[in-house]
């Protein structure tokens, strides 16, 4: 008995030797082309700015960390908030919000109309929602600036219909930036809700209406609770590119109305202060990395009550 049992431990043992040894090459390619990178703007956000950009990798300092939030007077050397670094902050947390409220509210009854239809004619609806990934982010964005321009179709119809007598001034303001953001990535919350509704039971939804429920009832606490996890996955796939947006606020916000990912880029390319660039890039990670926990953790427990 003893022996089989040894035996039986050695086979395991062996088995687990053998998936880690599949799963290097994946976790070599993980650790070159995504951790790699990170660790490196870690080293960078501690070391000391070089003279023409770069960084002087032998010299400690925290004046990167130390210009995220706040700046010394070139005067009189007093301290005060960062307010620049600060406003764009918070225009790309609020934007970014705004953003995954409005596909939310765009994408569900997008998805719930693609998958209440005959299963012959969904894969037709799919398609069309994914032909805008066929094209370039850069063009989509160019083709909502056609769209949102003084002379564009927004304007150009709002004025032949009356409703308004010089053309709407959109383009280079955080509404520009908006419209874009909700234009390129509502078929990544579409997507994930249309997964979770495809699968929802309809009987419970027909219980529901047969227990006398009405369809505010029916989808808060039938449809709802049932394809959370779409709306956890739709929302993370949304908020993340959005708060790291760099392409849309560049062509729609004019160079005025920056972004986190502007700012990074304007470090390591006019500003030439690495180590403040590389300090926002991790800054920008640790956003992520708590909006993704707060909001998984959240819902985790909003539908363990309906469990």
């Amino acid at each position: 008995m003893a022996s089989a049992a040894e035996n039986a431990r050695r086979d395991q043992q062996g088995k687990i030797r053998a998936r880690w040894l599949l799963s290097t090459p994946a976790l070599l390619i993980i650790f070159i082309a995504a951790i790699g990178p990170l660790l490196v703007m870690l080293a960078y956000s501690f070391m000391a700015k070089g003279d023409y950009g770069d960084v002087k990798p032998g010299e400690f300092s925290l004046d990167g960390w130390f210009s995220v939030f706040l700046q010394r007077d070139i005067f009189d050397d007093t301290l005060t908030l960062a307010d620049a670094h600060l406003s764009i902050l918070w225009r790309s947390l609020r934007l970014s919000v705004i953003t995954t409220v409005l596909t939310l509210a765009l994408g569900f009854p997008t998805a719930y109309f693609i998958a209440t239809r005959p299963r012959h004619t969904r894969e037709v609806w799919v398609f069309l929602v994914t032909i805008p990934f066929w094209t370039n982010l850069l063009i989509r964005t160019f083709a909502m600036q056609q769209v949102i321009r003084n002379e564009g179709v927004l304007n150009t119809l709002l004025m032949w219909l009356g409703v308004i007598n010089e053309p709407l001034p959109i383009m280079y303001t955080d509404w520009a930036i908006l419209f874009g953001m909700v234009y390129v990535y509502l078929p990544l919350m579409v997507l994930p809700l249309y997964a979770s509704l495809e699968k929802l039971d309809f009987r419970l939804v027909e219980a529901g209406y047969d227990l006398y429920a009405g369809r505010l009832a029916v989808l808060r606490r039938i449809i709802i609770p049932l394809v959370k996890p779409g709306i956890v996955a739709g929302s993370i796939l949304v908020f993340i590119p959005s708060l790291g947006a760099y392409v849309i606020p560049r062509v729609l916000g004019g160079g005025k109305n920056l972004m986190l990912g502007n700012l990074i880029e304007l470090q390591f390319g006019a500003g030439r202060n690495w180590p403040l660039g590389a300090a926002l890039s991790i800054t920008l990670m640790a956003l992520v990395m708590v909006a993704m926990l707060f909001y998984v953790r959240n819902a985790s427990r909003a539908g363990g009550g309906h469990g």
